[in-house]
């Protein structure tokens, strides 16, 4: 039988790398839905425990935070540990999270357990997860499964979000909160068993890869501690933040955040309930954002590969900042076409925006440093997403209603649109190939 160049035995069997792929893809969708689903138990809680809007935001608030500042920490942390241990440390942090709150009394509760220990977990097993195993992995249809990995997160609404509005309103919130910490128990030992730092800790080579083995590909754990990991993460952020296109891909990847999990994820359930809809058939709704996003980000993906990313964005960005100007104008107790349609247009580019900026920033920062620099990109996603949660539960505190909220959100939007297109086209030095002269 021949042998590749590592020495391994080559079959016809299924590339290692599409079975990373599966269960990369199976955690981020369970993180990804985990987090969301607390739009559905917002009002539930408020209602039984007697909590302001206001006081669960903060709590949604916190979560983002930590969900966004863990990305960078981790995507350096995998490089230290490995892939296996911070993803089963994030999923044993979603599990303690959602468990206890089933016992909680009061708000500081809310905040460490779903704020903080969910908010890290998820953080871990964020997109930048999903970054990282597609660039180790693959070298063919890389951009394609970026795609898939930035769909995951639709398929959690798609699959999750109802079941669980359905499981609030027949058996309680506390029932949902138990099945979602058994949920990722569940996918421990999956993990455990198929996922692998690398190609080469198998005997094997990324998928699609030609020629001589890089020495990226060769290259094993980072050698220190979990602080020298944590340095190269900061080192990273400095190095880039002197730069505009991080400026721009950060500031626009804010304003995706604040436009999708900070008032779509957190308050458009809530916001339909206002209009005399029920809890289930809000949900649903956001699983047609789900169904219509994972051919939206799949597709993205596609053309990533294809066409210029900054004019992908540009587009992107303006098409959501349609749909939320009108969101406010079809809003209602029943469910009408008009409603549909904007749900429809919205959720194409939901995650969309995902493949062309962590492309972006692979091409603009270099391989090496890449991932982190989108898992700082990621962390202003979610510090968005924070903003608007508490800032949209402020407006409807205020106002009594969440206009203002989508018509700010569909400003911000086009904005991004346009700032898209200023991002340069430049390569800047990879400053984790580049000798750290700050000591000498």
């Amino acid at each position: 039988m021949p042998r590749g160049q590592y020495g391994e035995r080559v079959t016809r069997h299924i590339h290692r790398a599409w079975w990373v792929a599966l269960v990369t893809f199976l955690v981020l969708l369970a993180s990804a839905a985990f987090r969301s689903t607390f739009g559905v138990m917002l009002v539930p809680i408020e209602d039984e425990l007697g909590w302001s809007r206001a006081a669960t935001s903060l709590a949604v608030s916190v979560n983002l935070v930590f969900y966004g500042l863990t990305a960078p920490f981790a995507a350096s942390l995998m490089e230290r540990f490995g892939v296996r241990r911070i993803a089963v440390l994030a999923l044993t942090f979603i599990a303690i999270g959602t468990g206890l709150t089933t016992v909680m009394t009061a708000q500081w509760q809310l905040v460490i357990l779903w704020g903080v220990f969910v908010g890290l977990g998820v953080g871990s097993t964020a997109l930048v997860f999903g970054a990282l195993m597609a660039n180790r992995w693959f070298v063919a249809h890389r951009g394609l499964v970026l795609g898939i990995f930035g769909a995951a997160f639709s398929m959690g609404q798609l699959v999750f979000l109802p079941a669980i509005a359905h499981l609030v309103e027949a058996s309680g919130w506390r029932s949902a909160s138990l099945v979602i910490a058994g949920m990722c128990l569940l996918l421990i030992p999956l993990a455990i068993a198929v996922l692998r730092d690398r190609p080469s800790d198998v005997g094997l080579r990324p998928y699609g890869a030609t020629g001589e083995p890089t020495a990226e590909e060769l290259a094993g754990r980072t050698t220190g501690s979990g602080w020298t990991a944590a340095a190269a993460a900061i080192r990273v952020l400095m190095h880039a933040s002197r730069t505009l296109p991080f400026w721009l891909l950060a500031g626009t990847f804010f304003i995706c955040g604040w436009t999708t999990n900070g008032i779509i994820s957190t308050h458009f359930v809530p916001a339909m309930h206002d209009h005399g809809m029920g809890a289930t058939t809000a949900a649903s709704l956001l699983a047609i954002v789900g169904l219509c996003d994972i051919i939206g980000t799949i597709g993205s993906g596609w053309l990533t590969d294809r066409i210029d990313p900054r004019i992908l964005l540009a587009v992107y960005y303006v098409l959501r900042g349609i749909a939320l100007l009108l969101t406010p104008l079809v809003l209602g107790p029943d469910v009408e076409p008009p409603l549909v349609l904007v749900l429809i247009l919205f959720g194409l580019d939901w995650v969309a925006t995902v493949p062309p900026t962590a492309v972006l920033c692979r091409r603009i920062y270099g391989t090496a440093s890449g991932t982190v620099v989108f898992g700082w990109v990621f962390a202003a996603h979610m510090i968005g997403a924070a903003a608007a949660a508490t800032a949209s539960g402020w407006i409807r505190s205020a106002q009594g209603n969440y206009s203002s909220a989508w018509w700010l959100a569909g400003a911000l939007a086009v904005a991004a649109g346009f700032a898209a297109l200023a991002i340069p086209r430049v390569t800047i030095p990879d400053p984790l190939l580049v000798p750290d002269r700050t000591n000498a």
